[in-house]
């Protein structure tokens, strides 16, 4: 169990990577605190692991606002008594032409996708220099930090965001042992994925763009998440590791297996 006894919250968490991230964090022997807006999922995800003798909470959060990103720091602390793991991955996602773009859908995005990950980090990087002894904080990026699709403009500006944030994070946090890292998945077969890759034209142009052939599974983010806050890491900070199945190398589209 790599990270036995590690205090651990996860934001975005009652369903896709954030589950997953649960799950393998439980299995490595971590205490779990579940912070989303959707209720009925992550008290669901809490009470079934809870029920295999796993160590879970949840607790409703908008990761956007301050006050409630404090009282989940407040929440953690008092039930696992301190904060060593924090995985930012609550996000948004809002689509749209540029020019039919409204203000308050790009202001919804940013509040979620970026602000979030900055108020979450900036409260549980307090917590970890009060406890003197580090701690790991793991920023949920994606490809679409480099590359850009314009219908989802804000989502891909936070997600550049998010890498800088992550390296200027990393960089004031060095010497209190606070390591700060992200991961930029391709694309992954979340619930959501999965429904848009029911449409055959839509898995056509996702897979000609995607080297291995195939998508990646939420367990696959969650191995490199559980490789991040482990001691395994401890000379790695301020880095953004890619896993899209090798779609940044690529230059061209390939051809797509029928059963792929």
């Amino acid at each position: 169990m790599a990270l036995k006894g590690k205090s651990t919250i996860i934001t975005g968490a009652a369903g896709g990577i954030g589950a997953a991230c649960v799950e393998r964090f439980v299995a490595e022997g971590a205490r779990v605190m579940i912070a989303d807006v959707n209720e009925e999922g992550g008290k669901a995800l809490a009470a079934r692991l809870g029920d295999s003798g796993a160590d879970v909470r949840f607790r409703k959060t908008d990761v956007s606002d301050k006050s409630d990103v404090n009282g989940l720091m407040a929440d953690t602390i008092e039930a696992f008594g301190r904060i060593d793991v924090l995985i930012n991955n609550a996000a948004i996602l809002h689509i749209a032409e540029f020019l039919d773009l409204e203000e308050e859908d790009f202001d919804n995005t940013v509040a979620v996708n970026l602000k979030g990950y900055f108020l979450c980090g900036q409260a549980a990087a307090r917590q970890m220099v009060e406890q003197g002894d580090g701690g790991a904080i793991i920023n949920m990026s994606s490809v679409q930090a480099v590359l850009a699709v314009p219908t989802i403009l804000p989502y891909v500006v936070c997600k550049g965001g998010i890498n800088q944030l992550t390296k200027t994070m990393a960089i004031a946090l060095a010497t209190d042992n606070i390591r700060v890292n992200a991961i930029g998945p391709g694309t992954i077969l979340t619930d959501l994925a999965r429904t848009l890759l029911a449409d055959e034209a839509a898995r056509t142009k996702v897979m000609s763009r995607t080297p291995m052939g195939r998508c990646g599974e939420p367990e696959e983010i969650a191995s490199i998440a559980v490789f991040l806050a482990d001691n395994d890491s401890s000379y790695v900070t301020g880095q953004c590791i890619y896993a899209d199945g090798g779609r940044l190398g690529l230059n061209y589209t390939v051809p797509v297996a029928d059963d792929a």
